[in-house]
């Protein structure tokens, strides 16, 4: 019945009416009464959430988090994964809107921008009228860039029905890709029911989960963009014939709440979940992402600003190549790599120069525990080194093998792949097992060196020989000498005594 209706006109102004027929009958119901307790009960479990211990600062020599409202709460680096602080993110909650960051990431890593994304009658109309729409109705299309801004800036719910039937046929379809990538993203406590947050028994997360996915979504910058949209223009097209504005409900988003940094975020409400909130900020290289559930208006902004604050202000960054000595492997012998037969050649094994720990500003590199996994099979990658101060994570490195270069001045180990006059002889046919490329990398200059060093030496042996001799030879000549001197000498002597 709704489809007759422009979004500027019939589906709002229905939306507004069933709002405002709820509302009163709540009235005329004698619940106005209820809500006022309500509001009692609200204050005094925010109270008591007040109380629940921050798991984080039992850690011995960690900076100590705030008191915060919320009933669990975590800060996590976007890069490392590393958590800074953890108050009962293993709680089981309902994530309510905030559930379209999975939605938006999926939609981004399976479809196109330029997509056109149509709206059926079970995206339309399987969502609440009066819940959070942009009044798209059914037969309309926009890309799927612009779905995105309507779901993350406009959090609209019929919108992530049409991009889940768009990425998988259908929302059940979809809802099933949402699990399993919240698993392959390493969510443990999740499990998934719908493409938008209407409450659902069964649709639950965690903090730990929710930052996990949040990571992920804020390491796109695309995503990141549109996340961090104030407000968004829809205008006209054969397609979609009307235009609107859409508003951002994230006050650190659209600046009513000021905080330098934010890469963006989300929102979330229903009566089960109360507010929940997910952002994202920056400063000096270090990229946070903070998850508060079940909050009251205004303590979910300022509770994500004061945790913020405590993590850039408590906590540093430092590269592991870096600081790294135990692992360090320098270039030495013959067996290297590079584009250079001179010597600019890196070791066959390194470090990942862009890989980082998150640690307290009170500690240094070497107040870290590090362990080496070698179970580690991805691309050039053999072994991964975790980082740990107290036993909590704080980062990880990968120690590679260096990447083979088309320059490289390689000696082909096949002697069967050419002829003697020259001739490329043919590849072995589909029976053949192709024999695995092995390559040896020698230091040219490392060569050269040697092999002068020791011509040095053997001319240097020949030298010396030859001094000896010429010196033997010399003083045997001297010797002779002074003989044939003496014998002289005698003969004239003994003449001297003849009188001529």
């Amino acid at each position: 019945m709704f489809s007759s209706y422009t979004k500027t006109g019939g589906r709002k102004a229905v939306s507004f009416l069933l709002t405002t027929v709820i509302f009163c009958c709540g009235i005329c119901g004698g619940r106005l009464t209820a809500h006022a307790a309500s509001l009692e009960e609200i204050e005094q479990e925010q109270e008591a959430q007040r109380a629940i211990p921050v798991e984080s600062n039992e850690i011995d020599n960690w900076p100590a988090g705030p008191v915060t409202s919320a009933q669990s709460a975590i800060l996590m680096n976007v890069d490392t994964g590393s958590i800074l602080y953890a108050k009962d993110i293993h709680r089981k909650c309902f994530p309510a809107s905030t559930t379209k960051i999975l939605t938006c990431l999926i939609a981004m890593e399976r479809g196109n921008l330029d997509d056109t994304v149509s709206f059926s009658n079970e995206a339309v109309f399987s969502v609440p009228a009066d819940g959070s729409n942009m009044g798209m109705d059914v037969g309309e299309e926009i890309t799927l860039e612009q779905c995105l801004y309507g779901i993350l800036v406009g959090s609209a719910n019929e919108v992530a029905n049409a991009v889940g039937e768009h990425i998988a046929g259908s929302i059940d379809g979809f809802v099933e890709l949402m699990n399993e990538r919240a698993a392959e993203l390493g969510c443990t406590e999740s499990h998934f029911m719908n493409t938008n947050g209407l409450h659902d028994e069964d649709h639950y997360t965690s903090a730990h989960d929710l930052a996990l996915i949040a990571a992920a979504f804020f390491r796109n910058d695309m995503l990141c963009k549109i996340g961090n949209t104030a407000r968004y223009e829809f205008t006209a097209t054969p397609t979609q014939p009307d235009e609107f504005i859409l508003k951002n409900k994230h006050r650190m988003i659209t600046g009513e709440v000021a905080y330098d940094g934010v890469l963006g975020g989300k929102t979330g409400y229903t009566d089960d979940s109360r507010q929940t909130l997910v952002t994202c900020a920056e400063r000096n290289g270090m990229r946070l992402v903070c998850v508060v559930f079940r909050e009251e208006k205004p303590n979910q902004f300022t509770d994500t600003m004061e945790l913020f604050d405590y993590g850039f202000h408590n906590f540093q960054i430092m590269n592991i190549a870096e600081n790294e000595k135990k692992y360090r492997i320098e270039p030495s012998g013959f067996l290297q790599t590079g584009n250079d037969i001179f010597g600019s050649s890196k070791p066959f094994l390194s470090i990942d120069d862009k890989s980082s720990v998150i640690v307290p500003n009170t500690i240094t590199f070497d107040d870290l525990e590090s362990a080496i996994d070698y179970n580690v099979s991805d691309g050039n990658r053999i072994a991964q080194i975790r980082y740990s101060y107290h036993d909590t994570y704080v980062g990880n490195a990968y120690l590679e093998l260096a990447a083979d270069s088309t320059s490289t001045y390689e000696f082909d180990t096949n002697p069967n792949a050419a002829g003697a006059d020259g001739e490329q002889i043919e590849e072995p046919g589909p029976q053949e097992e192709p024999a695995q490329a092995n390559t040896i990398f020698i230091n040219v200059k490392t060569v050269l060196t040697c092999i002068l060093a020791i011509a040095a030496a053997v001319i240097l042996l020949f030298v010396l020989r030859a001094f000896a001799i010429n010196n033997r030879n010399a003083r045997r000549r001297q010797n002779r000498v002074k003989r044939k001197q003496r014998r002289r000498e005698r003969i004239r002597s003994q003449l001297d005594d003849f009188d001529f």
